[in-house]
């Protein structure tokens, strides 16, 4: 069993308005390895460490977790994913400059999803490409990365059926 930090964000359905209560049935339901935050109306965040056999599976029985505390919830977003070149910096102890540098020096740097006043990459993305380059990349955290990534853009990608031609002509 490995340890995996995650955090998963729910929308509520209005039944859930007393947050108090809802954070008790979280307990009761299991999610007591998870640090609860209500900050938004209608939004809750859990900042999971749960110990399990895959980051999938840690993944999986958080979601059904929070789903028997409250049915109704929707899974908005599951991270750690987008991220900017500080966050990765942070994580693998080296500067903003030096991840700066990296992406202007390395014609193979992964490509931002997001381009605008800042940059944002996926984590895995950039987590894989560091360890083909030696950092020390912890195992738990590249695979968490890795399976919130596919889940956020599982989750998007079910928002839209893009007309055949269009797939066509982003497909590489």
């Amino acid at each position: 069993m490995a340890e995996y930090e995650f955090t998963l964000k729910f929308k509520l359905p209005s039944a859930d308005a007393d947050v108090d209560a809802l954070v008790e049935r979280l307990g009761e339901a299991g999610c007591n390895d998870a640090l609860v935050g209500v900050g938004v109306q209608g939004r809750i965040a859990l900042d999971f460490t749960r110990n399990a056999s895959s980051a999938l599976e840690a993944l999986s029985s958080a979601i059904k977790d929070v789903r028997k505390a409250t049915p109704g919830a929707q899974l908005i977003e599951v991270g750690p994913d987008l991220v900017g070149l500080t966050d990765v910096a942070e994580m693998v102890s080296v500067t903003r400059q030096n991840m700066q540098k990296l992406m202007t020096t390395h014609f193979d740097f992964p490509s931002p999803v997001y381009t605008g006043p800042i940059q944002l990459w996926h984590l895995g993305d950039l987590l894989s490409w560091l360890e083909r380059r030696s950092y020390q990349i912890s195992g738990t955290i590249l695979e968490m990365a890795s399976v919130a990534m596919q889940c956020n853009v599982a989750m998007e990608s079910e928002k839209v059926e893009p007309p055949k031609r269009l797939r066509k002509l982003v497909a590489c």
